[in-house]
């Protein structure tokens, strides 16, 4: 049989990268944008938060059993090709609606160029890095390797009101452990799961069929707003009229970028705005209490919040002053460790810290890694408040003292206990240690002898939490009054929400935690609240992102893996 040769070129062209593309510019634009989540080389130092992409060139989708890949993906029956690659890499979320990948390359230079990367390692014209380049290397062991330390995992040992406090004063060594590629495969809630919280509450089901959902904010008439960060819609939950459940769910708004933090403003009973926070900018939307629906397209409030606001961490919150004179936006890292941010002198040092702030970062991390502070209704550029804050995931105001407060997940790839994450007062002007060093006066082992000069001038975050444990928001509980109030111990307290590890070789996270607090001061201390959601077998069947509390006093939580929103009461008798 004669095949038609325009049908093979056709073949040939969607198998293969475009002319003129180079993968080593392709590598490192990989390591720039990609290698926080994906490993694509043995040795090359990638995360392991999204799957391995090594020989992921000519592999159909979703198609390594070692990983938890979304329903959408399983779905889709994509192979893994050149034109494929280059349709999904420049808008994933379109390609595969409900798909967990959502950080796109848009240049077309920059898709062609990691194609041809991929290409490149898969047939061998691309080699691994060389053992030892960039530093010391980490070493990774896949879950259930006999190199596991031998013990209780950690998962099993979690009880409602089990105390922790990590000793920041006597932390493991680097690479005293393995670093572990441990991702939790998200799998069905198995029949005898049960979730545990302490006795007189309960846990119901307020919101299912959701699209990945992310951070809540309640309005003042009760209505839960929550961003689907994949989707790039805002949704609004009406509760129940007993508040048990979400009696409506409203899509307030759809076509942002990655869509996380909100905010209404001004504060009180009648805010005039609702503030998103997308990947790279600031938007707000007019809004009267009860609306359900956008009344008109968003106003530009913060037009650029990072020169390179494309590839790592991508989720940014937001929250406003107590006397609503300045917006705090928090902004994560593009990577690790900084792995590609050039070296300066300590003169060049000088003059860019003159500038931008103790510990600042510059080039692909310049204003990345930091909480960023803008005057309200100004065209005045931002600026650094506080830096050296590798991924401040969720931003809160402590209303009994108007703190500004920080969750973060902190660096990986130094073993199952470091580095520990963490919930803290972000002071103005503060540096909290990243990438140069961790938990006050730990210098990372990557980036020896890079900056001397700060030495013991990083700040110890107040409460830090068992590293790797993926902490992505923190709220504190102010109900007095409802139907579904907590006991008044609990007014005051904080409640951090995990979503969990990968870098671990015993699974923790996938939990509420209970952040204590004395006076309006953090103890350092936190307390298993609930917990459950981890299997026997070390797999999760939900992964926890937000909270708010409710007007009735319950306290909702967020579940982006099962695209639901949990509801946490009280009904003890009284």
């Amino acid at each position: 049989m004669v095949r038609n040769p325009l049908v093979a070129l056709v073949a040939i062209a969607c198998a293969t990268p475009a002319l003129g593309a180079d993968g080593n510019a392709g590598r490192n634009t990989f390591r720039q944008q990609c290698a926080l989540c994906h490993s694509a080389q043995p040795g090359d130092g990638g995360g392991a938060q999204g799957p391995d992409l090594n020989g992921v060139f000519g592999r159909k989708a979703a198609s390594n059993s070692g990983f938890g890949y979304t329903k959408a993906l399983r779905d889709s029956k994509l192979t893994w090709d050149a034109a494929t690659l280059d349709r999904f890499l420049a808008s994933p979320t379109t390609v595969v609606p409900g798909s967990a990948m959502v950080v796109a390359i848009p240049k077309d230079d920059d898709r062609a160029n990691v194609i041809a990367y991929f290409q490149g390692i898969a047939d061998g014209t691309i080699k691994a890095p060389p053992v030892g380049a960039g530093g010391p290397p980490p070493r990774t062991r896949a879950a259930g390797d006999s190199a596991a330390p031998q013990g209780v995992a950690d998962w099993k040992k979690d009880v409602p009101g089990r105390a922790h406090r990590i000793d920041v004063a006597h932390l493991p060594a680097p690479f005293e452990s393995s670093s572990a590629n441990n991702f939790p495969k998200l799998v069905p809630k198995p029949a005898d799961a049960r979730l545990a919280v302490p006795a007189g509450f309960m846990v119901g089901v307020f919101a299912t069929n959701l699209e990945g959902a992310r951070a809540m904010k309640v309005a003042p008439n009760g209505d839960i707003f929550l961003s689907e960060t994949r989707g790039g819609f805002v949704k609004v939950l009406r509760p129940s009229a007993d508040g048990a459940t979400a009696a409506s769910v409203e899509t307030f708004a759809q076509g942002l970028n990655l869509p996380f933090g909100m905010a209404f403003y001004p504060s009180g009973k009648q805010p005039k705005w609702l503030y998103v926070a997308e990947t790279n900018r600031v938007v707000r939307y007019a809004y009267n209490v009860g609306d359900q629906k956008a009344r008109a397209v968003p106003e530009v409030i913060v037009p650029e919040l990072s020169p390179v606001g494309t590839g790592g961490h991508f989720t940014r919150d937001i929250a406003f002053s107590p006397d609503g004179k300045r917006l705090f936006v928090s902004v994560g890292s593009a990577s690790n460790v900084a792995e590609n941010m050039p070296k300066k002198t300590p003169e060049e040092v000088a003059t860019w810290e003159a500038q931008h702030g103790l510990g600042a970062a510059w080039g692909t991390e310049e204003n990345r890694a930091a909480v960023l502070v803008f005057e309200v209704d100004s065209s005045k550029p931002g600026a650094v408040f506080a830096s050296g804050i590798r991924n401040c995931v969720g931003l809160t105001i402590q209303p009994a003292t108007g703190a500004l407060w920080c969750t973060t997940n902190e660096r990986d790839q130094l073993g199952d206990d470091l580095v520990p994450d963490y919930s803290t007062r972000v002071q103005e002007g503060h540096f909290y240690g990243w990438p140069w060093y961790y938990m006050g006066k730990y210098e990372d082992p990557r980036l020896k002898g890079d900056r001397p000069d700060l030495a013991g001038k990083a700040t110890v975050p107040d409460v830090p939490y068992q590293a790797h444990s993926a902490p992505l928001s923190l709220v504190f509980y102010t109900a007095t009054a409802g139907e579904s109030a907590f006991p008044n111990e609990y007014v005051g307290d904080g409640f951090a929400v995990m979503h969990g590890s990968w870098n671990r070789a015993f699974r923790t996270g996938h939990k509420i935690v209970r952040v204590r607090m004395k006076n309006g001061m953090p103890t350092g201390e936190y307390d298993d609240f609930l917990v459950g959601f981890i299997a026997d077998d070390g797999n999760a069947w939900a992964r926890p992102v937000g909270a708010t509390v409710a007007n009735d006093g319950s306290l909702l939580m967020s579940d982006d893996g099962g695209n639901m929103v949990y509801r946490i009461s009280y009904a003890a008798q009284r």
